[in-house]
Formats: structure tokens, sequence, C-alpha cells
């Protein structure tokens, strides 16, 4: 009975861990250009061009990939993905309305 036991709540563990990892994606909400344009014209957010620049920054000579701003948690955060110069791929988070750096990861 105790291994019945332990074997149900192994199987909850991971049941719980993979929903709180799909409601973390869900959470996710990618914008398109006129609400990004919107938010900039409003002052909600900084350019995107400044958030990338200091992207580069942190990677002389590293080639822009993709950039985009989501919406998670009522946060708005530009994804920026970059190739370095010896050929990583990094994906950095930058809080849009400050610049913060918010996740700088190998990709």
């Amino acid at each position: 009975m105790k291994v019945l036991l332990f074997s149900n709540r192994r199987a909850s563990s991971r049941l719980a861990l993979l929903l709180l990892a799909f409601c973390s994606v869900v959470a996710a909400r990618d914008l398109d250009q006129d609400e990004a344009l919107r938010l900039r014209q409003q002052g909600v957010i900084l350019p995107l061009e400044q958030l990338l620049q200091q992207a580069l920054d942190r990677y002389p000579g590293a080639k822009l990939l993709e950039a985009e701003l989501e919406e998670k948690h009522d946060v708005y955060i530009y994804e920026v993905e970059l190739l370095t110069t010896d050929g990583v791929v990094r994906e950095l988070d930058l809080e849009a309305r400050t610049g913060r750096l918010l996740k700088d990861k190998e990709d």
C-alpha cells in the first residue's frame, strides 16, 4: 500500500510541474507592431532601438537574429536573440519599461 501511495505522489508531483510549466508558457503574450507603437508613443515602453543597442553592447560584433515584444505577468519584455562572434546564440530578456536586463542565457 505504501508503494502505491508513493507512486501516486510522484505522479501528482510530475503533473503539477508539467501544469506549472504549461501555465508559465501560456502566460506570455506576443504584442503586434501596432500595440508596440501605441505603448511607445504613450511612454509606457522604451524604443526597441535603444534596448537593441544595449543588448549588442553586451556582445560586441554580435548579429541580431530576432527581437519581439511580449507581455508576461503584466510586464512588457523585449526578447532579443543574438548570434555572438563565437557562434553562440544568446537570448536576452529586457524589461521594456526600464531597459533592465532580466535574463541572459545561452539558447
